[in-house]
């Protein structure tokens, strides 16, 4: 497959952005909806921007090979899991963050107990999106994604790579094992859900899947490096978001361990893993390349 040119993926990408945010408004209950202050809460976080990574790595998935289904209920539940983390994250128990995104966090434009409830509604509300718009038309696909991300987001991948992440916090224990079963965990696996969960709309066969599986995983283990990298070396304006928070909060990231030298070649490494598996994957996968690309050269 050839290089998209890069004006080309940058229209494509945004246009697949644009969708994610009509489809956001599109599918979440409306603003005044009873009780209006929760659902004005879910979607002060869900409408607050971002790279929509996890959706645009759904749709991208989906557009591999040849098939009917739309995948933006799929697209829109992922970017629901994710941003109840966004918002969990951000309460005082967890990292007591004023900003996110380049605005103040749910937690500061609600209160602890909105924010709180916001998140477990988002979280309950990815489920519920994927049952409506899959269960009747495709019911064994729709099992599966369900299965897709019940699995990466639970005790023993995302909500586990937390909880690791805060008990190194407290135990001071910095070891590699410690740091890979972190990034795998709570990074990687909602990022290898969402390309996997693209793919599964095409109805593709096992072989596709694995393959789907590894270009996620070395994904969202790139994007982790950079997300490293970038605060250690980005100001609070770049990010959106506190710059530092890692060395506030004794985290240990592939910089804490490794330095920054190593952590870039380790971001250039798993980017070019990734890329080269997305080759043996096959498909129309010129755009999914060079995202994996851009993530690499992201500022923020």
């Amino acid at each position: 497959m050839q290089n998209t040119p890069q004006s080309d993926f940058k229209a494509t990408l945004k246009a697949m952005q644009q969708r994610v945010e009509d489809s956001i408004e599109a599918l979440l209950p409306p603003a005044n909806l009873r009780p209006a202050v929760l659902h004005e809460a879910m979607r002060y976080s869900m409408k607050a921007g971002g790279k929509r990574l996890r959706p645009v790595l759904v749709m991208a998935g989906q557009s591999l090979f040849p098939n009917t289904n739309d995948p933006m209920h799929a697209a829109v539940a992922v970017e629901c899991l994710h941003t109840y983390t966004l918002i969990h994250d951000d309460l005082p128990c967890m990292d007591d963050s004023d900003l996110r995104r380049g605005k103040p966090t749910c937690l500061k434009q609600f209160d602890e107990e909105t924010a709180l409830l916001a998140g477990d509604s988002l979280l309950t509300y990815a489920f519920y999106l994927l049952a409506k718009g899959y269960g009747k038309t495709i019911p064994q696909i729709a099992i599966s994604l369900v299965e897709d991300l019940a699995r990466s987001s639970g005790s023993e991948k995302l909500i586990g790579g937390q909880m690791e992440d805060l008990l190194g916090e407290r135990t001071n224990e910095r070891t590699a094992e410690k740091l890979e079963y972190i990034h795998h965990n709570k990074t990687a696996e909602l990022i290898l859900a969402s390309l996997v969960m693209g793919v599964r709309l095409t109805g593709a066969d096992e072989k596709k899947i694995a393959l789907a599986t590894e270009v996620g995983r070395t994904m969202g283990l790139a994007f982790q490096a950079i997300d490293d990298i970038l605060d250690a070396t980005s100001t609070a304006e770049q990010l959106g978001k506190p710059a530092g928070n890692d060395e506030k909060l004794n985290k240990l990231t592939v910089v804490s361990l490794f330095g920054l030298e190593a952590a870039r070649k380790r971001a250039r490494e798993l980017s070019e893993k990734a890329i080269a598996t997305a080759q043996e994957l096959g498909g129309d996968n010129a755009f999914l390349i060079e995202l994996i690309r851009s993530m690499e050269k992201r500022v923020s």
